[in-house]
């Protein structure tokens, strides 16, 4: 079985600032952008830019698991493959993408009960 890369240093570097738009988010749509350009800098971050990510690459998935979804053009290269395949992304990327949606939930959630309140 060949060793696993592992990338926590990289969530490590981007955390504490999606953690920060999360609870800056006023929206479920921020909380999905703040998501997406999270991964995207992750991700530029560990293929140094040998990969062009962009925002349709990146989809955080409501009602399913994972909560995530990688363009399937991104599985055409090589490289991200062969990364994918052998480290801890996806359950990194997994971690992102619970986070965003306990607070998209909870968002939703708040949305609903002032919709409500504005309605009475």
């Amino acid at each position: 079985m060949a060793p696993q890369i592992s990338f926590t240093k990289y969530e490590n570097e981007v955390l504490p600032d999606f953690r920060k738009k999360l609870n800056l988010a006023e929206s479920t749509e921020d909380v999905i952008n703040f998501f997406v350009q999270t991964i995207m800098e992750l991700c530029n971050s560990i293929f140094e830019d040998k990969i062009d990510f962009d925002h349709e690459d990146i989809t955080l998935r409501l009602d399913h698991e994972p909560h995530y979804m990688m363009n399937k053009r991104l599985f055409g290269s090589d490289e991200f493959t062969a990364v994918w395949n052998t480290s801890d992304l996806s359950r990194v990327i997994g971690r992102f993408a619970k986070s965003a949606m306990n607070r998209y939930k909870r968002l939703e959630k708040y949305s609903e009960t002032t919709d409500t309140k504005i309605r009475k």
